[in-house]
């Protein structure tokens, strides 16, 4: 039984850099130093990543004699650097495809009994990145369609709301700013709840809530006995509708303040 020749060692090259034949796949640089060595395996270092491997010995071959242009140490397998470690390159075989129903395929004939040229049949690789590249692609496909969809319902949401505004009783439309509470509650009926200011307070208002029409309507002014029209605001204390004035202001402001005071609330 043969015995397989011991590696040379690699101490003598001390920090001389030097290059695998074949050289190691996945790795761009070929340019090593030796850093030590163990009883199984020796480490070394490239000298362009400064990354670190272990290389078994057993794939060790001989080492050149001169190192112009560069010291040469032989492997006696083609290697690959992979998950951290190197392993011997295996080189893939690529099988044939045959028909669906097809039996095994006839022996060829002979050159003289060759009646036209061979047929070619085509060969279709896919490697692991085209299958890495369709995936990324359907998940990024999956998240457009989701977003769309997110995008179609929000907008529905929106348009559902902005329906259920503006379908609103809007007979506020019909009061001016000389309407007084007898004119309004002629207009509107009668409010399902009134707040008022207090009696002693600077500001004299009266608010009549309306929940099923939606909105309250603001009656303003100097003293209880000359309350008017003013405007009207929405359950969030929005002004929905207010007065114009000839010095070129609105009520607007105003309605937002007594809204505040009496906290938009519909009961």
């Amino acid at each position: 039984m043969s015995i397989p020749p011991i590696p040379p060692p690699l101490e003598h090259l001390g920090s001389r850099k030097f290059s695998f034949y074949p050289p190691i796949l996945n790795i761009e640089s070929n340019e090593w130093r030796y850093l030590k060595a163990t009883w199984s395996e020796i480490l070394v270092a490239n000298l362009h990543s400064n990354q670190e491997i272990w290389v078994p010995r057993r794939f060790l071959g001989e080492v050149s004699r001169i190192d112009d242009p560069v010291l040469i140490v032989g492997l006696n397998k083609e290697l690959e650097f992979s998950m951290g470690r190197v392993w011997p390159h295996r080189r893939h075989v690529i099988e044939m495809p045959v028909a669906v129903n097809q039996g095994p395929s006839p022996m060829p004939a002979r050159p003289s009994e060759q009646k036209g040229p061979a047929a070619v049949v085509g060969i279709r690789l896919e490697s692991t990145d085209a299958k890495a590249g369709k995936m990324v692609i359907g998940l990024v496909a999956v998240a457009v369609v989701g977003c769309l969809v997110l995008a179609m319902i929000a907008r529905q949401s929106q348009f559902h709301q902005r329906v259920a505004y503006t379908s609103h009783d809007q007979s506020y439309f019909g009061l001016g700013h000389d309407d007084d509470y007898y004119a309004v509650t002629r207009a509107l009926g009668s409010p399902a709840s009134e707040r008022s200011s207090p009696e002693s307070g600077s500001i004299q208002f009266r608010a009549l809530l309306y929940p099923k029409r939606g909105y309250t309507v603001i009656l303003f002014g100097k003293d209880r006995k000359s309350l008017l029209y003013i405007g009207a605001i929405d359950e969030q204390c929005n002004p929905i509708h207010s007065i114009s004035y000839s010095d070129g202001t609105s009520s607007g402001a105003m309605l937002r303040n007594i809204g505040r005071m009496i906290g938009c609330s519909m009961k």
